[in-house]
This record gives structure tokens, C-alpha cells and sequence, in this order.
């Protein structure tokens, strides 16, 4: 964050709220350090977001010898973002305060192969954008394939049927407020950033498991996208020279061995499930203690577990986190998990920790508003224009309605 925020000056404001919003309430001194900035600077800054109604100072923090220092905290509900995660069948959206914190969650049914899937969606959002409580920042929306930048939003999501679809223009255009648009996967590492495990590491990957095999990398505080926004397709490792077709016309790739299709097809062949069994009715069964069951999955967590050992050895994060609607079935998988991926690594790497995390859909879309809220940190200028206008509406303390930019 330090590094982010000293090398943009103009960042100085909104990462003061976010770090407030994210970490609590906080003395002037501990900003200072935590945005690697001086404690001049922090002092006239939060002059200004006090005078501007977003910032409060609290109770003194007592201090060990001299005078105690001024609590600063963040005015409730002084900003927040709605996240949106747009799947092949149904669309999340969740209303998120600044610091976080959920304050409604929603679900639509959607389908993004009907010819006018792109008008439904920006229906949905407007009634969203327009039922927002409070000052609306911008919309984050996450989508299962490549963005070509955040703030141009045009994707490329071949299981949704979409190619080229200029999805950021046409939402801009109609919410009248910033947005901004990345694979679902960044949006949950933007997440890790702001909330979770990315407060305390700078260098991270995080894996999701589920009906595909997804990773979000970040690399000292910034994620990692890549050439063309398609970093972190892991799921298309080749594992085997001739294996089970995969969806992306190759074979052989990690998810063609591991996702959710390629587990319950192998459930069906050896009898865990029947003809319209799904991946929970694999679950139950291995719940239950069904041998079968539970071999498939420990297999595709061995399977796993060396792909992730390689990754690591190329990417050398300090933490792996693993997430995703698999991870309710983690503990079938982690028997062949633990083994195969210590066995796999180096040396010099076999105590590198990985944390699983609870799941819960909503989180997909937690993670898209975690892009607009992430702005202030945005190093490399991902966001783009989107998040300078965000950024404006964070430091402003006007009380800006849609379509104000």
C-alpha cells in the first residue's frame, strides 16, 4: 500500500478513508506509516476529510509515556460500491459499505446466452445503481473470463457465449457511474487486498475450486493480469499429453481432471452418482463414506497439489489461499492435498502456508466491489479513468447522485 500511495500523491485522501474503512479507527501516526507517508502529509489530509464530514476524531488511544494520540475513524456509511458477479445463469449483486461490510445481498436469474442478455443485465444494475442508499463510488462486476482492462471492460467469456463484448461502455453509459470490470477471480485477490490475507502479505496467489480451476495473482500489492488480462488461467495447465477433453478444445488440462464436471463424470463411471447426479450428491456421498467418493476427490486433491507446488515454485508467493464453492468439500480433498503438495515443493519452500476459506456465493460479488474500493491502492493504473472518477467521488464529500461524475 505505501509504496502505491507515495508514488500517486493525488491517492492520498481516498487511501487514508480506505485504510480507516478497512483496518478501523487508527491515530494519525500509524497512517503515517502504513501508507509509507509523512505525518505531515497525514495531518493536512485529514484536516480536509474531517472539514468534509467523512473522517471524525474518537477517543484518545492512552500511550506509553508522552501524550496520547488522537483516534481517527471513519464517518459511518461514509461511501460505499454495489459488487456485481455475473454467471452463465444468475447474477450476485451486494450493497458494500466502505469498510466491508455487506448491507444487502441480492440474486437475479439471468441468462447470458439470450440474444439480449447484455440489455437484462443493465436493467438489473440500474435498479440497483438507483436503490443505493448513501454515496455510491462505483460498480465492480466480475465475470468468469479475460477483461481487457478494468476500466474499458471488454470481455472475452466463452462459457457465457460472449466475445468481445463491450460491456463496460454499455454500462457507464446507462448507470451514469463509474465502473469497473475484471475476471471474477482478481476480484476476489482485490478482495484478499483490502480484507483479508493481502493486508498482511504483499505477494500472494489465490486458487479457486470449483466448476473451473482459477487463480489470482498479486505480486507486491498490485495484481498481476498479465498481457492481455488472462492471467492466472490455471485451469488450462496441460497435466497430461492425452487426457479428457476440456472445455477450452484442448486436452488434458488441470480442469478437465479436477473440475466440477470432470469429478462428477468420474463419479458417474464408477457408480458414486447416477445419470443426473450432481457435485453435491458426490459430496453427500463421500459426507457419508462412500470409499469411492472420497478417492476421487483425494486424487484430485493430489492432482492439484503438484500443479500448485509448480506455480509456486514460479511465481515464489509467501501465502496460497484456496476458496471457491469446492472448498465445502475441502476436507475430502485435503488428504491428498497436504501430501502431494509438500512432496512436490523444494525444500527451501515446504513451509510456505496456504489458508482454506469459507465459502459463500456472495463472496464473488464481494469481491467485484473490492475493484472500486481498491482504487486508491491502484499502483500500475489498472482502474484507468474509471478509477480516477472514483477516486474524485471518495475524496469529494459531496453526496453525488448517478450520472455525476
Amino acid at each position: 500500500m505505501g509504496s502505491s500511495t507515495s508514488a500517486r500523491g493525488d491517492l492520498a485522501a481516498s487511501a487514508v478513508l480506505v485504510l480507516l474503512g478497512t483496518r478501523g479507527p487508527m491515530p494519525r501516526a500509524d497512517i503515517a506509516r502504513a501508507l509509507a507517508v509523512s505525518p505531515a502529509s497525514v495531518t493536512q489530509v485529514t484536516r480536509d476529510l474531517i472539514a468534509r464530514g467523512l473522517v471524525e476524531e474518537l477517543h484518545q488511544r492512552p500511550s506509553q509515556g508522552g501524550r496520547p494520540g488522537r483516534v481517527l475513524g471513519l464517518v459511518e456509511s461514509a461511501a460505499g460500491a454495489i459488487g456485481v458477479k455475473v454467471a452463465s445463469d444468475h447474477v450476485a449483486v451486494v450493497d458494500v459499505d466502505i469498510d466491508g461490510s455487506v448491507t444487502r445481498s441480492t440474486s437475479h436469474a439471468f441468462d447470458a446466452s439470450a440474444p439480449n442478455a447484455l440489455d437484462a443485465l443493465t436493467q438489473l444494475l440500474g435498479s440497483a445503481v438507483d436503490d443505493h442508499p448513501g454515496r455510491l463510488l462505483g460498480v465492480g462486476v466480475g465475470v468468469p473470463g479475460s477483461v481487457a482492462d478494468q476500466d474499458s471492460g471488454v470481455v472475452q467469456a466463452p462459457t457465457m457465449g460472449w466475445s468481445e463484448a463491450r460491456l463496460g461502455d454499455k454500462l457507464r453509459m446507462a448507470l451514469g457511474v463509474p465502473v469497473l470490470i475484471d475476471n471474477d477471480v482478481n476480484t476476489l485477490a482485490a478482495a484478499e487486498r483490502l480484507y483479508g490475507v493481502g493486508r498482511e502479505y504483499g505477494s500472494y496467489m489465490l486458487v479457486t475450486i470449483g466448476r473451473g480451476i482459477g487463480c489470482g495473482i498479486v505480486v507486491d500489492g498490485t495484481i498481476y493480469r498479465g498481457g492481455s488480462g488472462a492471467a492466472g488461467e490455471i485451469g488450462h495447465i496441460p497435466v497430461t499429453v492425452d487426457g479428457p477433453l476440456c472445455v477450452c478444445g484442448a486436452r488434458g488440462c488441470l480442469e478437465a481432471y479436477i473440475g466440477e464436471d470432470a469429478l462428477v463424470a468420474q463419479a458417474l463411471e464408477r457408480g458414486v452418482v447416477r445419470p443426473r447426479g450432481t457435485a453435491e450428491g458426490l459430496r453427500q456421498a463421500a459426507d457419508g463414506g462412500d470409499d469411492t467418493a472420497r478417492t476421487i476427490y483425494a486424487d484430485a486433491g493430489a492432482v492439484l497439489g503438484r500443479t500448485l507446488a509448480g506455480i509456486v515454485h514460479t511465481l515464489d508467493p509467501e501465502i496460497v489461499v484456496i476458496l471457491g464453492e469446492g472448498v465445502e468439500a475441502w476436507r475430502h480433498w485435503q488428504p491428498g492435498f497436504e501430501s502431494s503438495f509438500r512432496g512436490h515443493l523444494m525444500p527451501s519452500r515446504r513451509d510456505i502456508p496456504f489458508v482454506v476459506e469459507p465459502w459463500a456465493d456472495d463472496k464473488w460479488a464481494l469481491g467485484a466491489a473490492a475493484l472500486v474500493l481498491a482504487t486508491p491502492f491502484d499502483s500500475n493504473g489498472a482502474s484507468g479513468e474509471q478509477g480516477r472518477l472514483v477516486r474524485a467521488r471518495l475524496s469529494s464529500g459531496a453526496a453525488l447522485a448517478p450520472g455525476t461524475t
